[in-house]
């Protein structure tokens, strides 16, 4: 697997790096369409055809430093994988590092965010996402990728957006105050500012490329009609950098087809995040 980016040896160098992104291909509790797996694989050899500089903020990101990790591959138990995504990124958050975790599947955000409350006390975790992965156990784990925001609703506070699929046991527990259903979002301005009032100072960003519209992203296990635009996602991911702390993030879910617009999509969406993210500091 290559570095993120393909960058020059002198930007993956881990005694400066600022950045570390950690694949994490787990499929191990998918339910539909398998091919999570290859997605952290696909999204580091698109990358290797970005541009660099960023033209809306006018800056180039790579120049902080990104040190791709090897990946984690433990994958005895969605439990044991979790516990070693939560150890590297730990190790990363000690070496002054800001994580990126490419899944895999959804589950993979737990050992992340476990990581993160650890590292910073009072974060709030932003999901983006077709669903709400409220279930307390499905298919025989409380680690399936359906459960995932119910075990990191243990570690933080949850903002959701996107949302438009769920089990009605699911919606019991939902705070109406911290869900943004992606129909009411369809045509409507301001909302990205509402979402951000809702979270804390610091935050961690869990993405599932699901909650895009497949128009635009079909290569995931569990494709939802009607989903978030890109320059939607995008304005939402700006404000929450100007007015937040973003402390990590993961970009989940992608599951590669023979069409390769939409790994190309989610290498630059981790770009821009990235530029988001640094465009005020001086590499």
């Amino acid at each position: 697997m290559s570095g993120f980016g393909d960058l020059p040896e002198a930007y993956r160098d881990p005694d400066r790096a600022r950045i570390t992104v950690v694949p994490v291909p787990y499929d191990g509790t998918s339910t539909w369409l398998k091919g999570a797996d290859r997605g952290p694989e696909a999204i580091m050899e698109a990358s290797s055809h970005l541009e660099l500089y960023d033209l809306e903020t006018s800056s180039e990101p790579y120049r902080h430093g990104i040190l791709t990790d090897e990946p984690v591959t433990e994958a005895s138990s969605p439990e044991g994988m979790v516990r070693a995504v939560e150890e590297r990124v730990t190790a990363h958050y000690r070496a002054g590092r800001f994580p990126v975790v490419l899944g895999g599947e959804h589950s993979v955000t737990v050992g992340a965010v476990r990581a993160a409350a650890a590292r910073y006390k009072g974060i709030c975790v932003l999901q983006l996402d077709a669903h709400a992965d409220l279930r307390e156990e499905y298919e025989g784990s409380r680690f399936n990728h359906a459960c995932v925001m119910a075990r990191v609703r243990e570690l933080a506070p949850i903002v959701q957006v996107g949302i438009r699929s769920m089990d009605a046991a699911e919606k019991k527990g939902l705070d109406p105050r911290r869900v943004f259903f992606a129909q009411q979002l369809a045509g409507r301005r301001g909302w990205e500012r509402e979402v951000v009032r809702r979270l804390g100072p610091r935050v961690y960003l869990t993405v599932d490329l699901d909650a895009l519209d497949p128009a635009i992203m079909p290569s995931t296990g569990t494709p939802e009609p009607g989903g978030l635009g890109w320059y939607q996602v995008l304005a939402l991911a700006a404000r929450l950098c100007r007015e937040r702390e973003l402390v990590g993030f993961d970009v989940v879910e992608l599951a590669p087809s023979a069409n390769r617009a939409p790994d190309f999509l989610a290498a630059k969406l981790v770009y821009k995040l990235l530029a988001y993210r640094f465009q005020r500091e001086t590499p």
